[in-house]
């Protein structure tokens, strides 16, 4: 066997291939980076910025100050501490959130209660321009309470006797709209609130060719008003509230819906109570004739008369009714309830079985608003 002597420290040549001069596996193209010397016992290996002339970031602050080539370098963070670091963020971050929506869900919350809690006494919660607040608008309670306040029961005697009918007040000095067949021909005038109390009230102005009043209550004062809508804005099938106080019962309320726009109704323009106009609120009494469709009904409307354009209802009007409100659900006034029809008073003036069958007629309030002038004014046409 023959053996190959090498020196000590040499290390073993591999086979060429090829032409033999050059051996596998080929060197590296680099240098290997040499463990530097740093003291007895101690080898430290370059850090990643050697290689580039850098110091490793050694220089960019650690509280050690400058750190050269050579000197020992901290050692990485290691993965599990990294891991540790992120489940505390992941938790903080959680927790930021629950409490956002939580904190967002009870505002809410708060804040529906606030409105609840205060929505009779904010004045935000009323609905602009009207006296019903937002939490009740759209219902019938809700206007009735109200509106129930600013309508009044009239009195009116005279020659032919007393009648009795409704008003609207639109002054809080007590300025009153009503019918001109309540108060015409009237001596003395009597009203009386929703709350008892009674006033004695002076006709300002008439208008008979509209069958509009204006009445004013005497010593009134800070009493509450009612507002006055748009009846050109009312469409058939709108919900609406009537207030008056029919055979004497004052503040009654009833609902139904505007059945129709624009009816032509005739009513006796002169003040005489011995033709019928007048209401008695003893129940069973004379009621306030009219004429539509080419009949009379509720009496002779005498040869003095005058047509409106009025709003049809079916919401229940009763002797009493005449001069008190219609009223929109947002609490407006759209109509000054005038006249309705009764079976048993058609071609006949036997009232006694008189009762609302679902046709009363009111004078839209846009007229009233342009008859008002007029009316303060004390003139007549």
């Amino acid at each position: 066997m023959t053996e190959s002597q090498r020196p000590s420290g040499e290390y073993p040549m591999y086979p060429s291939y090829g032409n033999g001069d050059a051996a596998y596996p080929p060197p590296p193209s680099y240098q290997p980076p040499q463990p530097v010397a740093a003291g007895s016992g101690t080898t430290v290996w370059p850090g990643s910025g050697a290689a580039d002339g850098h110091t490793g970031g050694a220089g960019h602050g650690g509280g050690d100050g400058f750190q050269g080539p050579g000197l020992p370098q901290p050692a990485p963070e290691p993965p599990a501490s990294r891991h540790r670091a992120r489940r505390p963020v992941a938790l903080l971050a959680a927790v930021a959130i629950a409490a956002a929506v939580v904190g967002g869900g009870t505002a809410t919350v708060i804040g529906q209660l606030t409105d609840q809690g205060t929505g009779s006494t904010s004045s935000t919660s009323v609905i602009p321009g009207t006296t019903v607040s937002q939490s009740s608008k759209g219902t019938v309670s809700g206007v009735a309470a109200a509106l129930s306040p600013t309508i009044v029961e009239i009195s009116a005697a005279s020659t032919a006797g007393q009648s009795t009918g409704s008003g609207v007040i639109i002054t809080s000095d007590g300025e009153t709209v009503t019918n001109n067949h309540v108060v015409a021909g009237a001596s003395s005038v009597k009203v009386t609130l929703s709350t008892g109390k009674t006033y004695t009230a002076d006709v300002v102005g008439t208008d008979p060719a509209k069958d509009l009043a204006l009445i004013k209550l005497r010593g009134a004062s800070g009493l509450k008003t009612a507002t006055l809508g748009d009846s050109s804005k009312v469409a058939v099938g709108d919900q609406v509230v009537a207030i008056g106080s029919p055979e004497g019962l004052t503040g009654t309320v009833t609902s139904g819906i505007v059945s129709a726009l624009d009816r032509d109704v005739t009513v006796a323009k002169e003040g005489d109570n011995s033709q019928g106009q007048g209401q008695n609120g003893q129940g069973g009494g004379q009621q306030w004739p009219f004429e539509f469709g080419g009949k009379q009904f509720n009496g002779d409307t005498g040869d003095s008369t005058t047509t409106y354009k009025a709003l049809q209802t079916d919401a229940s009007l009763n002797p009493g009714n005449s001069g008190g409100a219609l009223i929109n659900m947002n609490g407006e006034i759209i109509g000054i309830n005038s006249a309705m029809y009764s079976a048993s008073s058609a071609g006949s003036s036997d009232s006694s079985g008189a009762g609302s069958v679902g046709l009363g007629f009111a004078i839209p309030v846009n007229t009233l608003k342009a008859d008002l002038s007029t009316l303060r004014a004390g003139n007549s046409s």
